[in-house]
């Protein structure tokens, strides 16, 4: 609506001031990233202020040293199902808004000292394989493949994101009646996000085709048009979604 964008409207002479031409953009939103003087920080909250955003900043605008930092890289607001989906097919394009190879932009996180992936006569097409999966021969086209995920033969998997495991399940601990963690031989998977640990066994399909925007089962749930495998789920062999 007009009003909200007209609050979120910046100054061109501000804007002029810190570098930023005539063509760029006028309007800027917060990204939910703050840095504070953690003695500072304590005053601030030492309050009933109940909301970060809406109270917390502005009354600290009012009588302390109050900053922004002007961001133009890439940033996206993952906080719906949608979102997240969209903004990690996103990576796979030829070309994407973020590029994890670029070195002035390094990405950190924590080792997990995993080996190479796996790669056992599977088509890959625009695909981002994590470390340490196990991938049989298949399809997987326009999906991001998480840490340890195991996928056997005859799977096809198209645009889609696969968390992986947690862990590596133990030889000792697989059994004939138990589903193993990952997906299973000649499994289909559209347009899903199967979140760790999962275990997806044979013959099973998962596709939003034809099916509600929303809806809630009791191993997996459908929002914004795409089906949700949660944490830790168990889908049965041949079942289809």
């Amino acid at each position: 609506e007009a009003k909200v964008l007209d609050q979120l409207k910046m100054d061109r002479a501000l804007l002029a001031g810190i570098g930023h031409g005539e063509d760029e953009e006028l309007f800027q939103a917060s990204m939910g990233i703050y840095v504070f003087n953690r003695n500072v920080l304590i005053d601030c909250l030492n309050n009933d202020l109940a909301d970060f955003g809406k109270h917390v900043i502005p009354a600290a605008i009012q009588t302390r040293n109050v900053s922004a930092f002007i961001f133009d890289g890439y940033w996206e607001d993952i906080g719906t199902i949608r979102a997240f989906y969209e903004a990690n097919l996103d990576l796979t394009d030829l070309v994407p808004a973020y590029s994890f190879f670029e070195s002035e932009a390094p990405i950190y996180t924590h080792p997990r000292f995993l080996p190479g992936s796996k790669i056992n006569g599977a088509t890959l097409r625009q695909a981002i394989i994590s470390d340490g999966c196990i991938i049989s021969d298949g399809h997987i086209e326009r999906s991001v493949i998480g840490v340890r995920s195991i996928i056997q033969s005859g799977a096809t998997i198209r645009n889609s994101v696969v968390m992986g495991a947690d862990y590596y399940e133990l030889s000792s601990d697989r059994t004939a009646e138990k589903i193993p963690i990952g997906i299973g031989r000649n499994c289909v998977i559209d347009r899903a996000i199967i979140d760790k640990n999962a275990r997806i066994a044979n013959g099973v399909v998962v596709t939003p085709e034809g099916k509600p925007e929303n809806f809630d089962a009791e191993n997996y749930y459908i929002r914004d048009g795409i089906v949700v495998i949660p944490k830790n789920a168990t889908i049965p062999p041949g079942f289809w979604i």
